[in-house]
């Protein structure tokens, strides 16, 4: 009784030291992770001042990208970064959900496990893997069939003959979200799959219990109940869309011009830096300018980031 009570108070200081040690070192790691993001934007931005000092607010609208006269600008690039991404998200988003709610709700029990893990596999494979897939594969079936199929049925159409239309080369924005959304669909289908397994049961069987149907519990029970879950996964999916590099160089065409056909070539901030930072001397205006394209990335997915979070909370006070 007495070896247990002069036990406790040394035990107690034992435990509380203990926490303090992983209260430290827990935060420690969140505190290092806003310093290595700061570090990058700092450095991005400083590397980036000789061509925002140059250019001003001409930079962002100016379309020009020519290392012969030294004049850059990002509007090309953004414009592709942005039109890809949200074309990729628009292709991707209900694939994933189709594949979430037939994994959660419909598929039998055997089939989920091997669909699941194949939807896993997918996230873990390279982006150039999925750049020459889709510059060996994709393109060839999007010039050969599907370009020459949409032209001839949107011709003439307004404002849809003027999205497809022109060349079918194979390459270019449209082929560019196709692979983007490919990419990143195993990770929202994956993260909505898991986010709909934590719904309760008792919430389901309740809503089937009225005389709902399948798809009025995903509606009214499931969707509500993971909402900020299923955006952060969208947003995760966004995120990567928005700074993928290697496998929209393969596809996008690589022209540094802004098309009004989806059919047309173009660029992004990743694949013109990953294409033209090689041939960019240190401390030249054009590797300034890349550095700055980077930067521009930053902002724009913060931008995203922030603008989802605003919408999400406006959504769960509603």
């Amino acid at each position: 009784m007495s070896q247990t009570a002069s036990a406790t108070p040394a035990h107690r200081a034992t435990t509380s030291t203990g926490d303090a040690i992983f209260a430290a070192a827990a935060k420690g790691c969140g505190i290092l992770v806003l310093v290595i993001l700061s570090a990058i934007i700092v450095s991005l931005f400083i590397g980036g001042l000789p061509a925002f000092r140059a250019f001003g607010f001409n930079f962002l609208v100016n379309p020009d990208w020519d290392p012969v006269r030294q004049i850059f600008g990002a509007e090309v690039p953004i414009y592709g970064t942005l039109v890809t991404a949200v074309l990729g998200i628009a292709i991707a988003v209900p694939l994933a959900f189709g594949i979430a709610f037939y994994l959660t709700e419909l598929a039998p029990e055997w089939f989920r496990r091997p669909v699941g893990t194949a939807v896993e596999l997918l996230a873990a494979v390279p982006s150039i893997i999925y750049g020459m897939w889709g510059f060996f594969v994709v393109v060839p079936i999007m010039g050969d069939y599907v370009q020459p199929f949409m032209i001839d049925l949107f011709d003439g159409v307004p404002v849809l003959g003027t999205l497809f239309a022109g060349p079918a080369f194979g390459t270019g924005i449209l082929t560019s979200a196709l692979i983007l959304a490919i990419m990143i669909l195993p990770f929202i289908a994956a993260t909505m799959r898991d986010v709909f397994l934590t719904v309760p049961a008792v919430f389901k069987e309740s809503a089937y219990g009225v005389g709902c149907t399948t798809w009025e519990v995903m509606r009214s029970i499931v969707l509500p109940y993971t909402r900020a879950s299923v955006v952060g996964g969208i947003m995760l999916g966004l995120g990567r869309a928005l700074g993928e590099t290697m496998a929209v160089t393969f596809v996008i065409g690589n022209t540094n011009r802004i098309s009004t056909s989806l059919f047309g070539p173009g660029n992004t901030i990743a694949s013109i830096v990953a294409l033209e930072f090689p041939e960019s001397p240190t401390g030249s205006l054009k590797l300034s300018s890349l550095l700055a394209l980077g930067f521009l990335l930053f902002v724009i997915s913060f931008i995203v980031l922030a603008i989802s979070r605003l919408l999400l909370r406006t959504k769960v006070k509603s």
